[in-house]
């Protein structure tokens, strides 16, 4: 499938043209809305941010297309019972929480990416657009040919673990494999394609818009890099068909139907576009000398709150990288944060957790509950030989943080019946080494 690489940052030398080479000067010239398209096409835009928003924020894309959006039936009620941020019947749980990896269906039970979708945790209120949620999804079947699916809530930072994804949407195709995220902002229509069964994790903000982290002293080069990030080019259809249209409206699902692909986009330019980046194009950042570097250094992509310096959400990945610190416990601290941390894992065995924390699966680690190594962890490194090793090598763990405090839902406690009630045992191994007679203490 074609992509374009994406010049991440907005603003001015920023915007994005495309169109499908069928229909070569299918963008118009010198307006966005001319009296008469080109093709005889509609143009219909797409806002990301308000209208008045600075102009070095302001987000909008022009879409020259077949027939505009607007040529749908009334939508209705759409059943999903495992799509909800309502958790006020659910008891707070401030444990920490371990999932082993979540199920997929059941060969019998056809089951397509929105079908798939489940909300294990969440945070904040759709209709306020402020929050977050975090979801699991499990697929075995394509959303076919004639369904496509949008979030009016917010934007959706899908991360695959197992099995690729062929994502059709109205920009143009991508695929997004393990090791690969992709961003569908609010608004943006999709359909999501496979060719064997799949499985991942879902990062939903209703504020804002995820951005690339500010780098400070680290310079102009580092983590993710703008040039790493690339959109779709434009690919249209002409197809008249029954085709259903699913939309996330506060929280809840709604359907209508249509009688034409919404795919007919011929021709589009703005600066509000999905987008797919390779995990392993990252930039590490480390410690060369002494100390462990806060995990916030490995973050790819941030959507800032109003409060400076504190996220809605930040994404951040534990890569492939060299361990060189002097004289310092390496691996995570142990610690109690301020922030929700839920970690996933898509490949490998994470060094801090090499025992129960498998591909597939999750953790969760609420505000102030104390977390870090387990036992053998904890012993293997401060035992270890202080040379400079590789860490990592063949894994790719993340983690979503968030400043808010994250609600497990029905499915995330029960529901899903793959929630480790043993996790705690982890640390129970840990015991004291304290001689008030002996500095130097030999473990």
């Amino acid at each position: 499938m074609t992509t374009a690489k994406l010049q991440y940052q907005s603003g001015f030398g920023n915007y994005f043209r495309s169109e499908d080479s069928r229909c070569p000067g299918a963008l118009p010239e010198k307006q966005n809305n001319p009296q008469v398209c080109p093709y005889g096409l509609y143009a219909e835009q797409l806002s990301g941010t308000a209208f008045t928003a600075p102009r070095e924020h302001n987000q909008r894309t022009w879409f020259y297309r077949i027939r505009p959006s607007v040529i749908h039936k009334p939508f209705k009620p759409y059943t999903h019972k495992y799509v909800t941020y309502d958790v006020k019947d659910v008891p707070p749980n401030p444990n920490q929480l371990r999932w082993m990896p979540f199920p997929l269906p059941a060969k019998s039970d056809k089951t397509d990416f929105v079908d798939g979708l489940r909300t294990v945790c969440c945070a904040g209120d759709p209709k306020s657009r402020n929050g977050c949620a975090v979801y699991i999804y499990t697929c075995n079947t394509s959303m076919s040919e004639n369904r496509a699916f949008y979030n009016s809530d917010g934007d959706l930072l899908i991360v695959p673990q197992l099995g690729s994804l062929e994502v059709f949407t109205e920009f143009g195709r991508m695929t997004v494999s393990p090791n690969e995220i992709c961003v569908i902002q609010q608004g943006m229509r999709f359909s999501v394609n496979i060719k064997e069964e799949s499985r991942g994790y879902v990062l939903e903000v209703y504020d804002n818009h995820f951005i690339l982290p500010n780098l400070g002293p680290i310079g102009a080069n580092g983590l993710a890099n703008p040039q790493d990030f690339w959109a779709p080019t434009a690919w249209y259809e002409e197809r008249e068909i029954e085709f259903e249209i699913i939309n996330k409206f506060q929280g809840a699902l709604f359907t209508a139907t249509q009688k034409y692909s919404p795919f007919d986009v011929v021709a589009w330019h703005g600066n509000y576009v999905p987008y797919r980046y390779d995990l392993s194009n990252f930039v590490v950042i480390n410690t060369v000398s002494v100390d462990h570097c806060d995990p916030s250094i490995f973050t790819v992509l941030t959507c800032p709150s109003q409060k400076p310096g504190t996220a809605i959400a930040d994404f951040v990945i534990f890569p492939p990288r060299w361990g060189v610190a002097e004289h310092t416990f390496r691996p995570p601290y142990y610690h109690r944060n301020c922030m929700s941390e839920f970690m996933g894992l898509i490949h490998g065995n994470y060094e801090a957790k090499e025992g129960g924390f498998l591909p597939g699966g999750a953790s969760l680690h609420s505000m102030g509950t104390p977390h870090g190594p387990d036992g053998p962890a904890f012993e293997k490194a401060s035992r270890a030989d202080l040379k400079p090793e590789r860490v990592a090598d063949g894994t790719m763990a993340f983690m979503f943080e968030s400043s808010l405090s994250l609600a497990v839902t029905a499915y995330g406690n029960k529901e899903c019946k793959v929630l480790d009630e043993k996790y705690y045992e982890c640390w129970q191994s840990l015991k004291s080494y304290f001689n008030p007679n002996k500095r130097e203490v030999n473990i």
